[in-house]
């Protein structure tokens, strides 16, 4: 298996650590809103790469984190009059509303900064004792040219950084280039205590401790987006191997930027979009369908066109699995039929593995699931050419279990959920109390009958509407 890693800028062989373990993390959101696109994007790649690597016999211990104290989480606190814990609580439950969506799964540890700042101070304090850290006037800034390695991922020069920057009046920092670690508090912000006074520490600090405390000094992958080689990488990089004098990652992973409508997706251009707004047009499996489509190193452009590709994407694979799963039911109900693979299917088979290999091909080519996909559609193409209500039931077994799991390696949910008749009861149920408020009698009559049909009798009580089957 080959990885592209950021810090060579080259493909290479993946050697873990540990033999079928994998210590991996990615860099979680700042939970002070929805998450959008651009967020959702890292998520679900490398959510995919944990479940490829998974799928091929690895223990993943999966970290990432939650930014549950910042500066924007807390301006957005105080305009709404509220407590910054409670809107990163908010925003963590629709994040995890979001990623079930989007078919993530959920983190072996998901640590949040706000419970882990001992180890803050701790990892701080070591810092300052070798001298790499200096506290003034209760602020604590990293001495970034104790780190000579420094611009080893990004590929930036420090004597190009000092260029492009400027000490201002009165800034303590002894060098531009240096970075805070620990910040004295401000009028109504959130603090804990330190041994340089009462404040909470800068953003870059959190990753590196949260790595350390649940994956150790050293880890096989270290992921997100390509906007956070610099700084934020670069400096995890140079604090933790400062601390650690190890190596911090033996990979670091980054995807590219997303484009909508192929202009940069910002606030200011007014192209930015939440995976909320977009679950509203299009199902989070499409949305993770589209994700997946291009690879994860090339930029994506977000459009309607390429969302409605995605959507008859998603829609034929299903439909094809869906037709094969009615295959079976059909062939099962008559087992004494045609049940063992005839010479004819034999070959199809080997043709369906050849398929496998050329998925797994392009998985371990740095994870390439636009080509996975590829593969997975000449699955499709190979079903809907050759099977049938008349092939035998262990063809469209191995076919129907082949496309599942390949679908799962990538996340993708293509088996289509039904609504529960509860579901769907209630839906009309509210339907029809809508149109009774609106006087709209003939429609709540109509809505009755349906429900009527359905073997649903309602009765209106004091205390609401209710329901039962007869």
């Amino acid at each position: 298996m080959k990885i592209y890693n950021t810090l060579t800028r080259k493909k290479e062989e993946f050697i873990p650590i540990e033999k079928e373990k994998i210590r991996m993390y990615v860099c979680g959101p700042t939970v002070y809103n929805y998450i959008h696109i651009g967020n959702a994007r890292p998520l679900v790649v490398f959510d995919t790469v944990r479940r490829y690597f998974e799928y091929k016999g690895y223990q993943v211990n999966y970290v990432s984190n939650f930014t549950d104290v910042d500066d924007k989480i807390i301006a957005r606190a105080n305009e709404e009059g509220i407590d910054p814990t409670q809107l990163s609580e908010r925003y963590i439950k629709e994040f995890q509303k979001d990623t079930k969506g989007l078919n993530v799964k959920p983190a072996t540890v998901h640590p949040r900064a706000t419970l882990e700042i001992d180890g803050m101070i701790e990892m701080i304090t070591e810092l300052i004792e070798k001298k790499h850290a200096y506290e003034k006037n209760g602020t604590v800034y990293f001495r970034t040219r104790s780190f000579p390695q420094y611009g080893k991922l990004s590929k930036k020069k420090i004597d190009e950084l000092e260029a492009g920057s400027r000490i201002a009046v009165n800034d303590e920092k002894e060098d531009p280039l240096d970075f805070v670690l620990w910040k004295p508090k401000k009028e109504g912000e959130p603090f804990w205590n330190s041994p340089w006074g009462e404040g909470r520490p800068g953003w870059h600090i959190e990753c590196s401790v949260m790595s350390r405390k649940y994956l150790g000094d050293e880890i096989d992958i270290h992921a997100g987006g390509e906007d956070l080689i610099f700084p934020h990488h670069e400096n995890e990089i140079a604090q933790t191997e400062s601390c650690t004098e190890k190596e911090f990652a033996r990979y670091w992973m980054h995807n590219a930027f997303i484009n909508v409508d192929h202009k940069k997706m910002s606030k200011s251009e007014g192209n930015f979009f939440t995976v909320r707004e977009i679950e509203e047009s299009y199902p989070y499996s499409v949305l993770r369908f589209f994700l997946l489509s291009v690879h994860y190193r090339s930029p994506i452009n977000f459009s309607k066109e390429s969302m409605e590709a995605s959507k008859n994407g998603l829609t034929r694979i299903q439909t094809a699995i869906e037709q094969l799963e009615y295959f079976k039911q059909i062939k099962e109900k008559n087992q004494m039929q045609n049940i063992k693979l005839t010479d004819q299917e034999k070959v199809l088979v080997q043709e369906i593995e050849e398929w496998n290999q050329k998925f797994d091909m392009a998985m371990e080519d740095d994870f390439n699931t636009a080509d996975a996909i590829t593969a997975i559609f000449e699955l499709v193409r190979l079903a809907n050419t050759n099977l049938s209500a008349n092939s035998s039931l262990e063809m469209l077994q191995i076919t129907s279990f082949k496309l599942l799991s390949l679908c799962d390696i990538l996340g993708l949910e293509v088996l289509k959920k039904k609504e529960s008749l509860e579901q769907e009861v209630e839906r009309l149920i509210a339907t029809r109390q809508e149109a009774r408020k609106a006087k709209d009698f003939a429609k709540a009559d109509e809505i009755r009958k349906t429900l009527a049909d359905m073997g649903i009798l309602l009765e209106d009580t004091r205390e609401g509407v209710k329901w039962k089957r007869i």
